[in-house]
């Protein structure tokens, strides 16, 4: 594959790992700026979401004992259900982080990835 001399003077390469300026160049940008408040409004709610349902569940069990004790089905109670619960909410952040990140944070993440590894661009947009 012949290269064009045009081509590698419109599109210098650059090889090597970025570096530290490069970085805090990305890190100053508005696009970063943009992919951390987009992290932080999914990650900061969800987790104090799922640390009151999970203290619920702890305080329940240490002072609610007759409700958590209470028979749903058969030798099934509220304290049973309520920690397997405990898994399935787990699960379902994960998912719902998956989905938040494939629409929100990657794409962003990507754009800021192609700006540093095509380093002419980054002096362009900061």
């Amino acid at each position: 594959m012949a290269i064009d001399s045009a081509d590698t003077a419109d599109n210098p390469q650059v090889t090597g790992p970025p570096t530290a300026s490069e970085y805090v160049a990305v890190e100053a940008s508005p696009e970063f700026a943009r992919l951390r408040k987009a992290f932080r409004s999914f990650v900061f709610p969800m987790t104090a979401a799922f640390f009151l349902w999970y203290a619920l569940y702890v305080l329940l069990s240490a002072y609610a004992r007759g409700f958590m004790d209470t028979k749903i089905v058969g030798h099934i109670n509220v304290a049973l259900v309520f920690g397997l619960l405990q898994f399935v909410s787990t699960f379902v952040i994960a998912w719902l982080y998956s989905r938040h990140a494939d629409k929100n944070l990657d794409p962003i993440a990507e754009d800021l990835r192609a700006k540093l590894e095509n380093r002419s661009n980054l002096e362009k947009s900061a």
